[in-house]
């Protein structure tokens, strides 16, 4: 069993939330998240006192890590291919030993250790700039008959914030290249067809609308985890929701309680993102003239 240090700390004062309490948010939703984590390289976001104050960005394994929890030694281009020893969280044990480490959120790469380089799923960042949640919601949309034009399924999750991330679960036998090349020219083709709603505008400073941010889909890049809970203001949690749900949704409200409902209700509505194997190639076709 995992010692949990100060476990009354008060995180989330305005929730009543406790350290105890997000150990036991993580213990009890293990069991749909632990697939999403597993096999995945991991970079650790380390808070020193909870989710208010400062935290770091830990790439290597740190010492303090127990020699039970698996690396992956993985060559990284920002350090020139050298081999950087990530964290890969495969059992329930592991995932609450990060937490009493200080790992409020835990980001994973779009691809597992095996094959580093081919990813199994392409991400579709929507993020507002300016704009209500509404508006992501209907870029969110045209996003998902876009797709569906070209026989995808998506998935739409929360992240904690006012943004949405779109899941396109794809056949490893792309690569990243390949993946970021997909998301960029649908997302260019939403630009034209939105009618202003979707921006492809860089600065963020000129930005107004709903970006697409197709960054993450690259060797090492890090997506927030489905079910990870977020260190914002009212302990929001990146909650995958059906796509009828999204109209009506207040992604505030999705607090760890909230979640572990829809949980025992639902089951993991982002399992098929683990499993389903789609072919990217038909965007090819669709726009060869």
């Amino acid at each position: 069993m995992t010692t949990v240090h100060h476990p009354d700390q008060l995180w989330w004062p305005d929730r009543g939330l406790r350290k105890r309490d997000v150990v036991a948010y993580y213990e009890a939703i293990t069991p749909v998240m632990l697939p999403h984590l597993r096999d995945r390289p991991l970079t650790l976001k380390r808070h020193y006192n909870g989710p208010r104050s400062p935290f770091e960005w830990i790439k290597d394994a740190p010492p303090e890590l127990p020699d039970w929890i698996p690396v992956s030694p993985q060559p990284a281009k920002s350090r020139g291919g050298a081999l950087v020893r990530y964290a890969v969280v495969d059992s329930p044990e592991a995932l609450l030993w990060l937490v009493d480490f200080g790992c409020i959120d835990f980001h994973v790469w779009t691809a597992r250790q095996d094959r580093p380089d081919r990813p199994d799923y392409v991400l579709f960042d929507l993020d507002a700039a300016g704009v209500g949640f509404g508006d992501v919601v209907r870029a969110a949309i045209l996003l998902r008959e876009a797709l569906a034009t070209l026989r995808l399924d998506s998935f739409v999750k929360t992240t904690g914030g006012d943004g949405l991330h779109v899941h396109v679960p794809i056949a490893r036998r792309y690569s990243h290249a390949d993946a970021r090349e997909f998301a960029r020219t649908v997302a260019a083709a939403l630009v034209r067809a939105s009618n202003g709603l979707v921006t492809g505008e860089r600065s963020r400073e000129r930005r107004r609308g709903v970006f697409v941010d197709t960054k993450m889909n690259g060797h090492g890049q890090q997506v927030v985890c489905a079910y990870s809970l977020r260190p914002v203001p009212g302990a929001a949690v990146a909650t995958p929701v059906a796509w009828g749900e999204l109209e009506d949704l207040d992604p505030r409200e999705l607090t760890p309680r909230v979640v572990l409902d829809r949980v025992a209700r639902h089951g993991d509505m982002f399992e098929p993102v683990v499993h389903r194997a789609q072919r990217i190639d038909r965007l090819e076709l669709a726009t060869r003239p």
